[in-house]
């Protein structure tokens, strides 16, 4: 028995506060098994034959359960696991979940585990709303707090650590884009603060992610198109975050009470570029034919796992933290592709795709990151990595184009407004892949600018790592403003 569910003191977790220790000198590198490769989610149930599990929940986007890659994965574990084993399917995903939406999955694994033990492996098979809710039901069911938010992180919540190990989650993406297979993070929609939240704990981390790019052979555009920009900014927030040695928590007292997100740092930067690199080359390509450019969705699938073990352990900074408010204030907002829900239409809300969220706040994130003061100590590492993200964007762009006689702006001239360059070439990238700019076009005007400022303030977790600060109400209500049309 993998799990079983604990009724541990989870106070005793926490322990007494601990001081820091000045200025952290050390890095951690925390993810998930990679299985990466076409075909690859035919061999899932070898890995249960493997893990001797027998009971099994599947845990299935409505919408992917009427596709090839649901077959597959039921054919493997018919073919292939334990005699005996029992599959139990969960398919009541929501599309950008929220905290009602968690909490019926976690009352569906709870039920069935009370009633007929606890499972031996969680998959989840679809795109980050599902491997999230997987995550967040297998954490609650192995231990069940006494409060819903005890998990979720702070202000909101207590973010009180995972006590003990959890049952093993296989994670099969259907989209190239959270890189959810790799972290130990599930976000979610808080309905009553109109903000967005989530959990965060390496223990969270799915134990195999099987990436295999024959599952989005039938990704549509739209779903290509901002998934894939939610890699970019992955890589591009993570590579640009306060660096782990001057975060300013400084080095914990244990090496079990670092944060999973440290701040940029040697070993997640080498996965950062690589997406960032990757993404400036085949996204485009992904957007314009999802269905037969192989190599495309090969390089892409990857390029989100690979962001995903950047930011991962670096974190992202202030492009998601705003995302997470226009995300959860829109009211009539849709795109084609995705699911519009009848309850959210009564309710006169909308549904932002989350790459969208992000990137549209991220030219005026970047105009403020990448333009230290000279005084600030940070100034020439913020300056350099805004340039070096903004000339990789450039030197794809011009390849895309085929202008070589042009050239890109010098280092100089890009390092008099490095903050500027970088957002200029994300406007560039944003225009040719036709994705609205500013936050006026999903609706907001300036009289929504207050409240979405303050939906975005309590995301402590993520804008304490934006390489500028301090980043208060008055920041945030500046940043919004400009978002607005940019």
């Amino acid at each position: 028995m993998w799990c079983r569910r604990s009724s541990f003191p989870l106070k005793r977790v926490v322990g007494r506060c601990l001081s820091s220790l000045g200025s952290d000198p050390i890095c951690e590198l925390a993810s998930s098994t990679l299985r990466y490769g076409p075909s690859s989610t035919s061999e899932v149930g070898h890995d249960l034959a493997y893990m001797n599990a027998k009971r099994i929940l599947l845990f299935v986007d409505p919408h992917v359960a009427t596709m090839d890659p649901f077959d597959t994965v039921v054919s493997s574990i018919e073919q292939h696991a334990p005699t005996g084993h029992v599959l139990d399917i969960y398919d009541k995903i929501r599309v950008e979940p929220n905290n009602d939406s968690f909490k019926h999955a976690i009352n569906f694994m709870a039920e069935q585990t009370n009633n007929h033990g606890s499972y031996d492996v969680v998959i989840a098979l679809g795109g980050g709303s599902t491997i999230d809710t997987a995550k967040a039901a297998n954490l609650y069911t192995c231990y069940p707090p006494d409060d819903f938010y005890d998990y979720v992180n702070p202000p909101l919540g207590k973010g009180l650590p995972v006590p003990g190990p959890i049952t093993p989650l296989i994670a099969i993406p259907t989209t190239s884009g959270t890189g959810s297979e790799t972290t130990g993070v599930a976000i979610f929609d808080d309905v009553p603060t109109k903000s967005k939240t989530g959990i965060a704990h390496r223990r969270l981390k799915p134990t195999l992610g099987i990436v295999d790019q024959d599952n989005m052979k039938s990704m549509p555009s739209s779903v290509a198109k901002y998934s894939g920009i939610d890699v970019l900014c992955h890589a591009l927030e993570s590579y640009t975050a306060i660096p782990y040695t001057a975060r300013p928590s400084g080095r914990p007292a244990s090496p079990i009470l670092r944060p999973a997100y440290q701040g940029s740092n040697p070993i997640s930067d080498i996965w950062s570029l690589h997406a960032l690199r990757e993404c400036s080359q085949y996204l485009p390509r992904i957007v314009s034919d999802p269905a037969d450019d192989v190599e495309a969705r090969a390089k892409m699938c990857l390029a989100a796992s690979t962001a995903g073990m950047g930011f991962g352990n670096a974190g992202v900074h202030l492009c998601h933290g705003m995302s997470y408010a226009v995300a959860s204030q829109v009211k009539q907002y849709w795109v084609d592709d995705y699911p519009k829900l009848n309850s959210d239409e009564e309710n006169g809300h909308g549904l932002v795709p989350h790459g969208l969220s992000v990137v549209i706040n991220a030219p005026s994130v970047f105009r403020f990151t990448g333009n230290l003061d000279k005084s600030d100590p940070l100034h020439k590492f913020s300056a350099d990595r805004h340039v070096e993200c903004a000339t990789i964007l450039a030197n794809a762009r011009l390849q895309r184009r085929g202008n070589t006689g042009q050239e890109i702006p010098s280092q100089r001239a890009m390092r008099d407004q490095p903050g500027d360059a970088l957002a200029n070439e994300l406007l560039e990238l944003m225009h040719e892949l036709d994705i609205p700019i500013g936050i006026r076009k999903l609706g907001y005007s300036e009289a929504d600018v207050e409240e979405l400022a303050k939906g975005t303030l309590p995301q402590h977790r993520v804008t304490k790592l934006s390489p500028r600060q301090p980043v208060d109400l008055e920041q945030l209500t500046s940043l919004f403003k400009e978002a607005l049309d940019m």
